[in-house]
């Protein structure tokens, strides 16, 4: 086999447990279930810093939070100056094609950061930056061919149905189909087909801005949700540590309650675009077939993010906990890579860092040392598959994962290895500590309890060894502080402007 053309799949707020390979009772995705079958699904997969700008810096780096410095969502880092050596640019270097298709979300947005052309639908995250005076042709390709579209008007914008970008509020489309963000992404993916450079390889990161609000699917894939059993409120032992940054009510929030039949329909927008993005990645997949490229595709599927939907009374993301920080995570190596697993189920802790290496890898590209994310093609291949669902190496591929994120005015910290985790707040000192495998939902807080002293002092000794020595002083005498002023944990970041 010779270089294969690699996809990387991207799509937005998209949890770890929506897919049907996972057991999702309600959510149908046909399609992704039969890509689960055709490589591996890494069951613990994490974004570590879960929100759309850190996230996408260590899909693209292969780095962690630690090492790119975004320790929370920060806006207008030039992309290419913070971060020189990129996923994209590798396989530029190695003389791949490369191409990016839908939201990018770097700054400036028309850079386009290693890849050799971009096709750019943001969603309207830039829209009010005041040097654009919102004109989406200075940060968009989406909005102003829509205004091309027979029968749309010139002054066009993809939500003006009134469903926002952050809002829970969910409706059908109220266009064509066609008209759609997804199938717009979905179209041109299949349109790039046609111009690529047939001499050479490609990379294709394809990348889907929803499922992220506006909850928006087209009537057919909102109407397959609506009658679904009433939504149960699901709490826990632990949310009263989130109390004063309640607000019930509000249709953008971040904690609080809102009305059941709110959020019943918010769950149809939310899976209904879910079963939209799979059945436009159906055509995809075939027009690979029509071309006769499938055979030597090496497919990736994954998120920036999840989206806590009611959990705990969150929305949104942000958080440690596995609505908002577990994603799908999915390799197929070509179907020509006679060495590949097939249908596996690995259970060690990965992450976002961890593409960049393994797609790489997979295409045998070197990869260079600013990575500290790890391959994973070791769980790809023949000779290690006893490391899927039901057997366990030897020796940890990973002890455990550090995540984080600035948010509430501190620094959430959390560590974990998909069994068992543990949460931080360093503002208010709280913490959580459950035991996944017994407790999935998180519902019950074991930091509190004497007899679970000694799993909280273990876990809470690995969040400071991966503290220890952070400029933000999270740390002091081998014991974690509260109170650390968030100029200070934003630190990180700033240095990248300063380098």
């Amino acid at each position: 086999m010779g270089r294969p053309n690699v996809v990387l799949i991207c799509v937005d707020e998209w949890r770890g447990d929506c897919l049907g390979a996972e057991g999702h009772p309600y959510v149908q995705t046909p399609h992704l279930d039969e890509l689960a079958g055709k490589g591996t699904r890494f069951r613990h997969a994490y974004s570590a810093t879960p929100t759309c700008v850190p996230a996408r810096v260590a899909l693209f780096t292969g780095q962690s939070q630690e090492r790119h410095g975004r320790v929370g969502y920060q806006e207008g880092i030039p992309f290419d100056k913070a971060h020189p050596v990129s996923l994209q640019g590798e396989f530029r270097k190695a003389g791949y094609q490369t191409q990016a298709i839908g939201k990018m979300h770097v700054y400036p947005e028309r850079s386009r950061a290693g890849f050799d052309d971009v096709v750019l639908h943001d969603g309207f995250l830039h829209a009010a930056r005041a040097e654009h005076k919102l004109n989406f042709k200075y940060f968009d390709d989406y909005v102003p061919w829509l205004r091309r579209q027979p029968g749309v008007s010139a002054d066009e914008e993809y939500f003006d149905h009134g469903a926002g970008c952050n809002s829970t509020v969910a409706r059908p489309w109220d266009k064509a189909e066609r008209l759609h963000p997804t199938s717009w992404t979905g179209s041109q993916a299949v349109e790039w087909l046609y111009r690529r450079d047939p001499t050479v390889p490609f990379f294709l990161y394809l990348s889907f801005h929803r499922p992220h609000p506006p909850y928006d699917p087209p009537a057919w894939a909102m109407d397959m949700y609506l009658d679904l059993p009433a939504f149960k409120r699901r709490l826990g032992d632990w949310e009263h540590h989130y109390e004063s940054v309640r607000t019930n009510g509000f249709h953008q929030l971040a904690f609080g309650t809102l009305s059941e039949a709110v959020i019943h329909r918010a769950r149809a927008g939310y899976y209904g675009l879910m079963t939209q993005v799979d059945f436009r990645l159906m055509r995809f997949f075939e027009a690979l077939n029509e071309f006769g490229l499938a055979r030597d595709t090496v497919i990736a599927f994954t998120a920036d993010h999840g989206e806590m939907l009611g959990d705990h009374d969150f929305y949104r993301k942000g958080v440690g906990y596995e609505g908002s920080a577990r994603v799908p995570f999915i390799v197929a190596p070509a179907p020509s890579d006679s060495d590949a697993v097939r249908g596996a189920v690995v259970d060690e802790v990965v992450e976002l860092r961890d593409l960049m290496p393994t797609l790489l890898d997979l295409a045998g590209v070197p990869v260079p040392d600013s990575c500290d994310g790890r391959s994973l093609v070791p769980f790809l291949r023949d000779d290690t598959s006893s490391k899927s669902a039901g057997a366990a190496p030897a020796e940890r591929w990973r002890e455990w994962l550090h995540g984080e994120h600035v948010y509430f005015g501190q620094s959430l910290q959390w560590v974990t290895d998909g069994h068992v985790k543990y949460l931080w707040a360093s503002e208010w000192g709280t913490e959580e500590l459950f035991d996944l495998d017994a407790d999935p939902g998180e519902l019950h807080n074991l930091a509190p309890l004497p007899e679970h002293a000694e799993l909280l002092a273990l876990w809470k000794g690995r969040l400071v060894q991966d503290l220890t020595g952070r400029e933000e002083g999270f740390v002091r005498d081998g014991e974690l502080v509260t109170g650390a002023p968030v100029t200070n944990i934003l630190a990180h970041t700033r240095a990248l402007l300063d380098a």
